[in-house]
C-alpha cells in the first residue's frame, strides 16, 4: 500500500516537472509580448488621454479632448472618408481580381507554374518600392499618360494629383465622397496584393472535391450554376479571412501611401497612419498622435476580434 501511494506522488511530481518546462519555455516570450506589445500599448492609450503635446512631457490627464478635437478635425475627417472608400475599393477589387485569376489558372492552363508566379510576383516588393513605382506611372506628365497622349487622347486623368471628390456631399467640414486621388491608390494596392488572392482563392479551388462538381453536372446543372452553388459557397471561408486581411492591411496602410502621394493636396490621399507619423514625430503632439494609433487600434479590434470569436466557436464544435 505504502509503495503503491509513493509510486501516485513520484508519477505527480514526474507530471508537474513535465508541465513547468514548458512554462519555464514560454516565459519569456510571454514577458516579452507583456512588456513590448500590451504595456506599450495600454501607454499609448493613456498617452491619449493626456496634454503631452510638446517635446516636454506631460502626464496631465485632460479626459477626452484629444479625441474631440481629432474627430473635429478636417485632416482627421479627410483621413476617416479616404480610408472607408480606400477600404471598399482595395478589398472589392482585390478579391475579385483574384478570383477571376484563380479560375483562369484552375483550367489548368499551359506554362500554369509561369502564370502563377508572374501573378504572386508584386508580394515579393516592398510596398515602398511599390509606392515609388507607381507614383511615376501615374504622374500626371510622364508614365501612363504619356501614352494616353500618343494614343490620342487630349484629356487624361490628374491620378493621385485632382482634388475632385466625386459624389460629394458636405457632411461635418468634409465631402463625404469618393476623392479620385486615393483610386490611384487603390490601384497601386491592388496590383500589389491580387496575386495574393489569387494564390489563396487557388488553394481553394484546388480543395473543393471534383465529386461535387461531376455530382451536379450529373444533375443537370450548367457551369454557371455549379459555380454559384457549388464552388463559391465552398470558397467562403477563404472569402472571409481574406476579407480580414486585407482590411488589417487597408486600416493600417501608411508606407505605400507615404513614398507615393504622402497627405496628398487637400489631404485627398491622407490616411491615419500618415497623419499619425507627422503628428507625432514632425509636429511632436505626441498625446494627438497616441490618440490617433488608438483609434486605428479600435478600428482594428472592432474587424478581427468578432471573426476570431467566431472561428473560436466553430473550432469548439
Amino acid at each position: 500500500m505504502t509503495s503503491s501511494v509513493g509510486e501516485i506522488g513520484a508519477r505527480k511530481k514526474k507530471k508537474n516537472r513535465e508541465l513547468l518546462l514548458p512554462i519555464l519555455m514560454l516565459l519569456p516570450s510571454i514577458a516579452a509580448i507583456a512588456i513590448f506589445i500590451y504595456g506599450f500599448i495600454a501607454k499609448t492609450g493613456y498617452t491619449s488621454f493626456t496634454d503631452w503635446n510638446t517635446l516636454v512631457q506631460s502626464d496631465n490627464f485632460i479626459g477626452f479632448d484629444n479625441y474631440r478635437f481629432l474627430f473635429s478635425d478636417f485632416r482627421f475627417q479627410s483621413d476617416l472618408r479616404n480610408t472607408l472608400v480606400f477600404t471598399i475599393l482595395f478589398i472589392a477589387v482585390t478579391m475579385m481580381i483574384g478570383l477571376f485569376l484563380a479560375l483562369m489558372i484552375d483550367r489548368k492552363v499551359r506554362g500554369e507554374s509561369f502564370f502563377r508566379n508572374v501573378f504572386i510576383f508584386p508580394m515579393a516588393v516592398s510596398f515602398i518600392v511599390t509606392g515609388v513605382i507607381w507614383q511615376w506611372l501615374l504622374n500626371p506628365t510622364t508614365g501612363i499618360n504619356l501614352i494616353l497622349r500618343k494614343l490620342g487622347f487630349d484629356s487624361v486623368p490628374k491620378w493621385y494629383t485632382s482634388t475632385e471628390i466625386y459624389l460629394g456631399l458636405p457632411i461635418g467640414q468634409i465631402k463625404f465622397g469618393i476623392p479620385i486621388a486615393i483610386i490611384a491608390v487603390a490601384i497601386a494596392t491592388v496590383w500589389q496584393m491580387s496575386g495574393f488572392a489569387m494564390a489563396m482563392y487557388l488553394a481553394g479551388l484546388r480543395a473543393v472535391p471534383d465529386d461535387l462538381r461531376e455530382a451536379a453536372r450529373v444533375d443537370g446543372a450548367e457551369e454557371s450554376q455549379i459555380f454559384f452553388k457549388v464552388i463559391l459557397p465552398q470558397l467562403t471561408p477563404i472569402t472571409m479571412s481574406l476579407v480580414i486581411i486585407l482590411a488589417h492591411i487597408s486600416l493600417k496602410i501608411f508606407d505605400l501611401v507615404y513614398a507615393m502621394t504622402g497627405p496628398g493636396a487637400m489631404f485627398v490621399t491622407d490616411v491615419p497612419g500618415v497623419y499619425m507619423f507627422e503628428t507625432t514625430f514632425r509636429g511632436n503632439h505626441y498625446a494627438q498622435g497616441a490618440g490617433i494609433a488608438t483609434v486605428m487600434l479600435v478600428f482594428i479590434s472592432l474587424l478581427i476580434i468578432p471573426y476570431l470569436v467566431s472561428s473560436l466557436r466553430k473550432g469548439d464544435k
